[in-house]
């Protein structure tokens, strides 16, 4: 990417939305301005787990102010990511749909591994840089609003991930309500926080790390403070949090805690904050803990500024993982991808070559990605195989992948076969229906699971709600049974806004 280019990142967390921007200078990203809004989203979701209609509105509000500032830029330059409280709403769906029209760009709900191994991306990248013989063995920790990440890695590379539900706004909310410091509050909040994180312990043991770092919220408050109270800075030890614990005690509640280097908006949730980390501090056997600069946010900006190369690849990885850990007919599924390929770019060539810079290449390999991977629920049942395929997909961690890019991926897949009414509200994109359709007749001119004669077959986008296919004349006779599964197909596209007409079959 060029120097002088800006990139942006909006992330939604449970506790605050962030906007970072940057520019790229010779491979690095120097920021160039940073905003902050306390949101507290997190503490919006209501018992069945919806957001309230005040939360989705600080949201809105918030997302507003920072489209403002990103307007001029490119869709390739910015990338906003959610995180724990919209993976859990069960609205989120009308948050979002409003929440991106008022960003002016899409937002992506990530998973928790995910959002730990941007973490860990963000946390590598700006540490110091060693040469290539270094080889600490890094543990990461972030404890944002409503998760917790732990990541084990070294030098770029995350190798170990995982994401907890237990955060410092949620469990401010559940052990500190009013705000009350009690040394009761206290115990309980690090015994539930322990019972959350005991999964941690055979994977996190302290012979696998040599250096312990904390990323972002509840860590860096701690820091901040700790170093205002003359402790070394950027460095969080056991005796630090008895330190804090005892201020907080003293304190005895939120409203009246005044401490040197808190911010007024970290104030109602360090109670369950410090829990957490205490939590972590005791299971993982941490003696000391460094404070790092980096977080979230700047993972996903440089992989914004390596996307082509770095995200691209890591999600081809992780197809290929998904179709061997669901074996699958794979000299069929090449077949059907190619087929399908062909067929899209009848309909559109601006997709060929599939780069990840241009909107059509990019359909073009989620395209590939969904024929490769639309047989993988066979492994559990051949009745109804498509179905269990997109349960899969819509619930496998996928890394590289946003929540909703995952779920694109299984709607392709769970509209490859049967009827339409299934996916009838991703009809309504035009490139996803384009797609399926490319997908559906690829599957049917391979139903005999051999190389399909496509000479002289035609698709074509007819008219705005139209797609046409042409065959040669002799082609219906050579392949009966192929030309009358087209007819059905035909058929089955009159049950839709959308037609699809057929000639020469």
């Amino acid at each position: 990417m060029q120097n002088g280019t800006r990139l942006a990142v909006v992330d939604l967390g449970s506790n605050s939305y962030r906007l970072e921007i940057g520019q790229v200078d010779h491979g690095q990203i120097q920021r160039t301005e940073y905003l902050k809004e306390t949101v507290r989203q997190g503490n919006g979701l209501d018992a069945d787990r919806n957001l309230t209609p005040e939360a989705m509105q600080r949201g809105w509000d918030a997302l507003a102010r920072f489209g403002e500032r990103l307007a001029g830029f490119k869709r390739s330059q910015v990338r906003a990511v959610a995180t724990q409280t919209l993976r859990e709403a069960r609205n989120r769906d009308e948050f979002l749909l409003r929440a991106r029209t008022i960003l002016g760009f899409g937002i992506d709900v990530i998973t928790g591994r995910e959002e730990a191994r941007l973490i860990y991306q963000g946390v590598a990248h700006l540490l110091p840089h060693t040469d290539a013989s270094n080889r600490e063995r890094r543990l990461v920790v972030d404890i944002g609003g409503r998760s917790t990440e732990l990541v084990i890695g070294h030098a770029l590379e995350a190798e170990v991930m995982e994401s907890y539900r237990v955060g410092s706004v949620a469990w401010s909310m559940k052990h500190f309500p009013e705000g009350q410091f009690t040394p009761q509050a206290f115990q309980a909040a690090e015994i539930a926080a322990k019972a959350v994180l005991d999964d941690a312990l055979a994977t996190y043991v302290p012979d696998r790390w040599d250096v312990a770092y904390g990323a972002s919220g509840t860590i860096g408050a701690v820091g901040d403070v700790l170093a205002a109270a003359g402790n070394e800075p950027g460095l969080i030890t056991r005796e630090g949090l008895d330190w804090l614990v005892d201020r907080l005690l003293r304190a005895g509640s939120a409203d009246r805690l005044r401490i040197e280097g808190m911010r007024e908006d970290r104030r109602a949730v360090i109670g369950g904050g410090v829990s957490v980390l205490r939590a972590v501090f005791d299971l993982l056997e941490i003696d000391e803990m460094k404070v790092a600069q980096g977080a979230l946010r700047h993972g996903v900006l440089y992989e914004l500024l390596e996307r082509d190369d770095v995200v691209a690849d890591l999600r081809t990885t992780t197809v290929a993982r998904l179709a061997n850990r669901f074996p699958v007919d794979a000299a069929q599924v090449k077949r059907v991808a190619e087929t399908a390929s062909a067929l899209y770019l009848q309909l559109d060539p601006a997709a060929r070559g599939g780069s990840t810079t241009s909107r059509a290449g990019r359909a073009l390999r989620k395209l590939g990605w969904a024929a490769q991977l639309h047989e993988i629920g066979a492994q559990i049942s051949h009745s109804e195989y498509h179905k269990h395929s997109a349960y899969i997909l819509d619930n496998a961690d996928a890394p590289g992948f946003a929540v909703n890019e995952m779920h694109g991926l299984s709607q392709l897949v769970l509209g490859h076969r049967g009827k339409l009414r299934k996916v009838a509200i991703s009809l309504e994109d035009e490139i996803f229906t384009a797609q399926l359709i490319a997908l559906r007749l690829a599957v049917i001119l391979c139903h005999a699971r051999r190389e399909p004669d496509l000479g002289g077959i035609r698709l074509e986008r007819a008219d705005k709600r139209v797609f046409g296919i042409a065959c040669r004349p002799d082609w219906a006779g050579l392949y009966p049974q192929s030309a009358y599964l087209l007819r059905e197909e035909v058929l089955a596209w009159q049950k839709t806004a959308w037609r699809l007409e057929l000639a020469g079959a």
